[in-house]
């Protein structure tokens, strides 16, 4: 199917490869080593440390979705008169994924990793335009600075595994005779020039406390709530298979949990017999103080808000608040990564369908809603302090007409 779009002559569709049950999208193989690109941590298994660690720490990973949820908003808006932008939008690849949701994903990697990859493929005659989200975790930038190598399990790299993709606005001809490119997406930190570094390096501490306290809880249940100790076996027993049973049954009285009891054989005169010595401890209140302040450390860590987090919630839920900090959010966060996300996308829409995909945006909804859907839109206006017209025919539209006309425009 072919169109032309009202501001070009060039002739751009838009065809969506199905690759589902291909390992890798990307077909290209080059000479580039198995050795010859940059670590990603000391191990360069940095990610994988990472990704760990935001599926043991509650608060973190929370973090991680509604920032990833709030950046990729809930839909994009462009000109209705683009049918390019359109199909682009509605389908952004082969796996029948829109545009929104392959944005889902790159802001939530570039949450979690503080890198993101995108992989274009298109053709030589500008035919088709697809846009394909690459785990992070699977690449790795080559020592060229010119690819990036993408490998399926980095802890077990074998070379004749590994694939490569040029770097954004290099384009490779695969074997399929599609060409392909990758951007990189990287928060910038000083001294990391091949790597972004993810906004929360600073609470990596903290995360891995408040997943401690959160086992040592579990550790209590899984315990009974059994006091810890020290069981002191007599040493004079007859053989060592009497050692292990007395051991075994003084684990299933007392242990609940292998690890809470330690066990200490002692040489005894025979007068002596074996006890138990609990260990009794009062620092409930100091654990979860603990828990507590690594919790408001991880939001501070992230850049963001506790009601964004659903953290105040148990205090009573205040609209106001979740609304003054999504404001806040929206200015300081979400809307420059939002940009950063769209501007290269915009970019190659342009380069290579010929579209002006300067109308595509990303549309913003608050979490909650302050005004009623039956107030008028003077009447809102008022409320908020701006200039407002009871006789203007535009004004006198109900909130609910704007909210259902922008969501049908979304869906």
């Amino acid at each position: 199917m072919k169109e032309k779009t009202k501001k070009t002559s060039r002739i751009a569709r838009v065809v969506a490869l199905d690759r589902s049950s291909e390992l890798f999208p990307m077909q290209v193989q080059t000479a580039v080593s198995d050795r010859k690109f940059w670590r990603w941590g000391d191990d360069n298994l940095f990610p994988e440390a990472l990704a760990l660690m935001s599926r043991r720490s509650t608060t973190h990973r929370r973090i991680i979705n509604d920032k990833a949820d709030y950046i990729s908003g809930k839909g994009v808006t462009f000109d209705p008169e683009s049918t390019t932008l359109a199909r682009i939008t509605e389908r952004a690849n082969g796996l029948g994924e829109s545009l929104r949701q392959v944005l889902n994903k790159l802001a939530f990697d570039k949450a979690l990793f503080g890198n993101a990859f995108l992989e274009i493929v298109t053709d030589p005659g500008h035919t088709f335009l697809s846009f394909f989200h690459q785990d992070a975790s699977k690449c790795r930038v080559a020592r060229d600075d010119r690819h990036v190598l993408l490998h399926h399990n980095w802890s077990a790299f074998t070379a004749t595994d590994m694939k490569s993709l040029p770097l954004w606005p290099l384009f490779e001809k695969a074997p399929d005779g599609t060409l392909r490119s990758m951007i990189h997406y990287k928060d910038y930190e000083p001294m990391y020039e091949h790597y972004g570094v993810p906004p929360y390096i600073a609470g990596m501490n903290v995360s891995a406390i408040a997943y401690k306290t959160d086992q040592w809880n579990i550790s209590r249940l899984d315990n009974s709530f059994q006091l810890s100790g020290v069981m002191i076996l007599d040493g004079t027993v007859d053989s060592e298979q009497e050692a292990a049973e007395i051991v075994r049954k003084a684990e299933k009285k007392f242990a609940g949990k292998p690890g809470q009891v330690m066990f200490m054989i002692r040489e005894g005169d025979g007068n002596e017999k074996s006890r138990f010595v609990p260990i009794d401890s009062s620092n409930e209140g100091d654990w979860k103080e603990l828990h507590d302040q690594a919790t408001s450390d991880i939001v501070v860590a992230h850049s963001w808000f506790r009601a964004l987090s659903g953290l105040d919630y148990s205090a009573g839920f205040n609209s106001e608040r979740i609304l003054h900090e999504y404001e806040v959010a929206l200015n300081t966060v979400i809307l420059g990564e939002q940009a950063e996300l769209l501007e290269p996308i915009r970019r190659i829409i342009r380069q290579i369908t010929g579209c002006d995909a300067s109308s595509l945006q990303i549309v913003n909804h608050p979490p909650t809603k302050a005004k009623p859907l039956y107030m008028k839109v003077w009447e809102a206006r008022k409320a908020d302090g701006l200039d407002y017209d009871p006789a203007d025919e535009n004004q006198q539209l109900f909130l609910a007409q704007i909210t259902k006309y922008q969501m049908r425009n979304i869906d």
